[in-house]
């Protein structure tokens, strides 16, 4: 929707004053429900946000006159056009920003004039009144508008935040859900959000922080009106997952489980209106940024890193192969035959050295990794409880903050941590000297020290958002556990395994260090949103994708340059050339990716329609920086034909032991 006006000079002047026209108090309040603004009725909407929690919020039912909501609705059906959107923290379709209706030539704005009528009754000055009066927020602008329609269908959410940036002073979202086919709570959709607690820091100061599970669930309804406050800090709320139907017969009663709603945001008066005060934008970012660093809340994020120097020994670093009979002993027991003889090692640091990244299936020994496949479907096969205060009486721990990430994980010595093959992953092979001296080998750098973490990202529930990495480069390696399929990962055939494929070829970040290669050519487009950029109509197909994508892909991107984007503010996902490597759920997959300062790294939230859990062994070696070398050919150019490396399928492993 976001079109410039067209046509002569008079059409311009029109749009222009037709958006600075004023409802009067009358005219206003027929477009909302009678009785809405009676005094009873505004005391008790202003009594219930008052003592609500987990932060103060309001609901109100039946907000909008229902005759012309229903033709707003009508109006979108047939006139407005979307486009789908994917990014680390939200999966939707979404219209232009509404504010830009004024723009609009006469032809085009005479097809929306329910909606222009809505959007001019939501920020007359009557109903910004009502919202202040009830929030207790202050003079609210009529003159900044800021708002879109959001769609969610099966398999779309957003994830935690808050909402913070700019002059935003009140969140709100005006639901409109087929008003003949009710919505009903298991289909997901709900407005969610999160309690906040106050934790004090080592050094005596203290942070708020949002805890990872959900407080307050708020179903949508048929012109139902859900508001907050945008407090920095405190705030914290998602959207959940519209759920998949059983089936297309169940999902076509349903009515297409199609969310629909108006978003936006009130914001605080701007030059020229009355509650207008210079610099009071500027000083309300100031504030929101040190309210949301007040007490340094990272000190509270769960887990921790916890780095293990290694020691240096003097045969690391010889030119002969370092592993002694005891050494392949050892490693036998949990590595493939062919990963561990020289020639395949050489052929793997050669691929690595010019890709900085490698992806290598079938990597555990054929034996060791059927036991470590029966463990973990043992255990994702027993009930696992939804609060995290449960779940953490045993050994897994829940990672959060949620507006960063979401996920259980064990690390190495923790507490009732049970003898398993995944305990033997985390403590015995990956710390060890034998594997350390492997890893060497296979990437040709010097390790410094390690840091480990077994995960699991449960499926309806759990991701991490994109984070950058500051700091000296490390190798990041990943050991894909998931047992189940239909995660999107290319699978082997007879074809793959006689090794065919071509070698990754290299990328660089935007600062152009050695960082991670570009992943695979279909799951490029899954990790960069399906159709981004394609505008497309409600009407055609929006209530499912015709593959369900389940998520659980870990990418890695070029970091942004805007540190001052919220995350749920409305733009599209990165640039097609900003994915530098991808790597979907898998079972027996190794990847390790060079990673330098600035690179970013997500797991894109599991879907409920996932079949099972996403399970991985993930671990940090820092290595010795070494000096870059332009004429050594160190940063490439992406391409998009990159396959698993060179060669390895569990056709070749060998039997022995």
């Amino acid at each position: 929707m976001k079109r410039k006006a067209s046509g002569p000079a008079d059409a311009k002047k029109a749009a222009k004053k037709r958006s600075k026209n004023t409802l009067s108090d009358e005219d206003a309040k027929a477009r909302f429900r009678k009785g809405l603004f009676n005094k009873g009725v505004l005391d008790k909407h202003t009594s219930q946000y008052a003592s609500s929690s987990p932060y103060k919020h309001g609901v109100i039912t039946g907000l909008v006159d229902d005759n012309l909501l229903r033709n707003v609705r009508s109006e979108i059906k047939t006139n407005v056009h979307f486009t789908p959107k994917e990014t680390d923290i939200y999966k939707i379709h979404q219209s232009g920003d509404l504010a830009n209706l004024d723009g609009l030539d006469n032809e085009a704005l005479a097809k929306l004039p329910s909606l222009l009528a809505l959007r001019d009754a939501l920020y007359s000055q009557t109903f910004r009144d009502y919202v202040s009066h009830i929030t207790n927020c202050g003079p609210l602008s009529g003159r900044k508008t800021d708002m879109a329609i959001n769609v969610y269908t099966p398999g779309c959410y957003l994830l935690c935040h808050d909402d913070v940036i700019g002059s935003r002073k009140v969140s709100y979202i005006l639901y409109l859900t087929d008003p003949d086919t009710p919505w009903q709570p298991e289909w997901g959709g709900a407005l969610r959000l999160f309690p906040v607690v106050d934790r004090k820091g080592k050094d005596g100061e203290v942070a708020k922080t949002p805890l990872p599970d959900v407080a307050k669930v708020i179903p949508p309804a048929w012109n139902q009106l859900s508001f907050f406050a945008v407090q920095p800090g405190e705030s914290f709320h998602d959207v959940e997952e519209v759920y998949h139907a059983a089936s297309n017969e169940e999902l076509e009663k349903n009515g297409g489980r199609i969310r629909m709603a108006i978003s936006g945001w009130f914001h605080i008066p701007q030059p020229g209106e009355d509650g207008y005060v210079e610099g009071a934008e500027e000083k309300a970012a100031q504030k929101s940024g040190l309210m949301q660093l007040q007490g340094n809340p990272d000190q509270h994020d769960q887990p921790q890193a916890k780095p293990v120097e290694v020691e240096d020994e003097d045969d690391e670093d010889s030119d002969d192969f370092p592993l002694d009979a005891a050494d392949l002993e050892f490693l036998l027991k949990y590595i493939a035959p062919t990963y561990l003889v020289p020639d395949t090692v050489e052929r793997i640091a050669d691929h690595f050295e010019e890709e900085f990244s490698i992806t290598l299936p079938d990597i555990l020994h054929p034996k060791f990794a059927e036991k470590l496949r029966q463990y973990v479907e043992s255990q994702e096969a027993k009930t696992t409880p939804q609060d995290s205060k449960e779940i953490e009486k045993g050994a897994w721990k829940v990672a959060r903050p949620p507006h960063k990430h979401r996920y259980l994980y064990l690390q190495p010595g923790q507490k009732k941590l049970e003898d398993s093959p995944l305990k033997e992953l985390l403590e015995v092979l990956l710390p060890s000297k034998q594997f350390r001296l492997w890893l060497q080998m296979a990437t040709r750098s010097h390790i410094e020290s390690h840091d480990l973490l077994a995960r699991r990202f449960r499926h309806g529930k759990d991701y991490t958002l994109a984070t950058g990495h500051e700091g000296k480069p490390r190798l990041e390696v990943n050991i894909g556990l998931t047992p189940t399929e239909g995660w999107g990962d290319i699978e082997d055939d007879d074809a793959s395994s006689e090794a065919s494929s071509e070698p990754e070829e290299s990328h660089s970040s935007k600062n152009g260090k050695k960082t991670a290669a570009n992943g695979k050519s279909n799951a490029n487009d899954k990790a960069k949103g399906k159709g981004k950029g394609k505008a497309v109509d409600q009407d055609v197909d929006m209530d499912d994708d015709k593959e369900e994508e389940v998520g659980g892909h870990e990418v890695y991107m070029a970091g942004d340059d805007d540190d001052n984007e919220d995350a749920a503010i409305y733009k599209s996902s990165a640039d097609d050339d900003n994915i530098l490597f991808f790597q979907a759920a898998a079972w027996n997959k190794m990847s390790i990716v060079l990673r330098d300062s600035g690179t970013l790294r997500f797991v894109k939230y599991v879907s409920a329609s996932a079949k099972g859990d996403r399970w991985d062994v993930s671990g940090m070696f820092e290595i010795e920086e070494q000096d870059e070398d332009p004429s050594e050919g160190g940063v490439g150019v992406l391409d998009e034909s990159e396959e698993e490396f060179n060669g390895f399928s569990s056709s070749e492993e060998s039997e022995s032991d």
